[in-house]
């Protein structure tokens, strides 16, 4: 199999066939516009008015998918009270969570995180406020900016009826306020499981900064979380330990 280097990555080639609009766009826009396109822009957003109760610290997981899970994960690293984020495979069956299945767009997967938190520190319901402000954008069908196809889409898996409730209602202010310039088509899927994805995946963001693609897609989300989110913002991310 020919493989084919890019940055500090080799990739066998199937793989980076799969990945040509990650890569090669990025490589293209960097190259003939000098970085002047710098991903989606952040919305500023009122914070849900209906949020989880908490009396005590602990460990609460949320699951969501907004597109490559590099800028997501990358994005929740960097939220003070935030344990763990994985990047990962959410949607589908066990045996399909692999990333060059789920990129055919067949698997019902959808590019997710696994966010682990402590909810004494940062609410659910803030967590969604980021998720929908700064690390995409809410109101793209199957797609994030070069990306396209269902395991790009926007979604919500809830692990837990109070979270259900939490999702359900903040997605209805949001409409009902017109905080976004068309409807939100974020979906609340049913959670059926997580699957994290290959070691090479996680941690990209922060490993690769130069990378073309996190130049102009992902980088930029960060910079928006530390200017709308100052107050949450943690200079230091929280890395995911694997076996590289």
């Amino acid at each position: 199999m020919n493989m084919l280097s890019f940055g500090r990555i080799t990739f066998a080639l199937p793989l980076w066939r799969r990945h040509g609009l990650r890569l090669l766009l990025g490589a293209a826009v960097l190259q003939t516009a000098a970085c002047s396109f710098a991903g989606e822009d952040a919305v500023s957003i009122a914070a849900p008015v209906k949020d989880e109760v908490v009396s005590a610290s602990g460990s609460e997981t949320a699951v969501l998918a907004g597109g490559c899970f590099w800028g997501v994960q990358g994005v929740f690293q960097h939220v003070q009270g935030v344990k763990k984020v994985v990047s990962g495979y959410t949607g589908g069956k066990a045996d399909t969570a692999q990333y060059e299945r789920v990129s055919d767009g067949d698997t019902g997967h959808a590019e997710s995180v696994e966010v682990t938190f402590d909810p004494a520190q940062v609410s659910y319901g803030k967590l969604l406020q980021i998720f929908f402000s700064v690390a995409h954008n809410p109101t793209e069908l199957n797609r994030q900016g070069p990306d396209h196809g269902t395991q790009y889409r926007s979604a919500i898996f809830p692990r837990s009826h109070e979270q259900q409730a939490v999702a359900q209602a903040y997605i209805a202010q949001l409409d009902a306020a017109k905080s976004f310039n068309a409807p939100i088509v974020t979906k609340i899927e049913q959670y059926n499981g997580f699957y994290p994805a290959e070691d090479y995946h996680q941690n990209f963001l922060t490993t690769h900064p130069t990378y073309p693609y996190i130049v102009i897609n992902d980088l930029p989300k960060v910079g928006q979380l530390k200017q709308l989110f100052a107050n949450r913002y943690s200079e230091q991310p929280v890395l995911l330990k694997t076996a590289q």
